[in-house]
This record gives structure tokens, sequence and C-alpha cells, in this order.
């Protein structure tokens, strides 16, 4: 089995980023339907995406909720540096302060993950 740990660090801000949160998901819906063990992240400004993808108007909603059940976390200090900190607290993502308040990536490379960002 392989084990991968997805992150989605591009914003919100572009035509391009949406390609981005939206292949992140694609690769994590794969890897689940692989039975595979996958772990997706929102770290950086890709934390903004959670509150977009929450939204059930959202293009990509049927894709996010497809693949919720593996998603890790956000990045707790990111959700607060762009702004998303209260949106994403009235949601069921978890937010990650393993290190620096930050999710720890060298837990998810010490356990054997590799690492695939978007």
């Amino acid at each position: 089995m392989i084990k991968v740990a997805v992150v989605v660090l591009a914003g919100t801000d572009s035509h391009e980023s949406l390609g981005r949160v939206v292949n992140a998901l694609e690769l994590t819906k794969e890897l689940q339907d692989h039975n595979e063990e996958v772990k997706l992240i929102f770290d950086g400004a890709g934390t903004e995406w959670i509150p977009e993808l929450e939204d059930e108007n959202h293009d990509a909603h049927p894709l996010y909720k497809a693949v919720k059940a593996n998603i890790h976390g956000a990045c707790r200090f990111c959700a607060k540096a762009f702004e998303v900190f209260k949106e994403i607290k009235k949601t069921d993502i978890d937010l990650l302060d393993e290190y620096d308040q930050h999710p720890s990536l060298r837990n998810f490379i010490a356990d054997g993950y590799q690492i695939v960002t978007f």
C-alpha cells in the first residue's frame, strides 16, 4: 500500500488555482478509490479553499464531499493569516498545529508518506 499526503497550497485567486485544487481533489479521490492511504491537507493560501468548497453551489463541492473523509485538516496559523479561521471553525475540518501552529509534514515523511503539493 502506498501512503500519500496531498497538500493544497494554491489560493483562490485565479482560474489556475482552481485547476490545482481540483487536481488535488482528483488525486485524493483516485487514491481512496484504490484503497491507498491518503491524507489531504490545506496549507498556506490553500486554507482559503475550505469555505469555498463547503459551499454546495461550488462546482467542485461534489468532488470535495467525495474525499472529505480523507481530509486531515487545515493549517491553524495560515487559516488566521488568510482570514478564514472563523469560517473553517464552523466546519468539521480540523485545524492543525503540530509544529509552530502548522501541520507537521515531517511527521508524514517519518511515517513513510510521499508528499504531493498543488
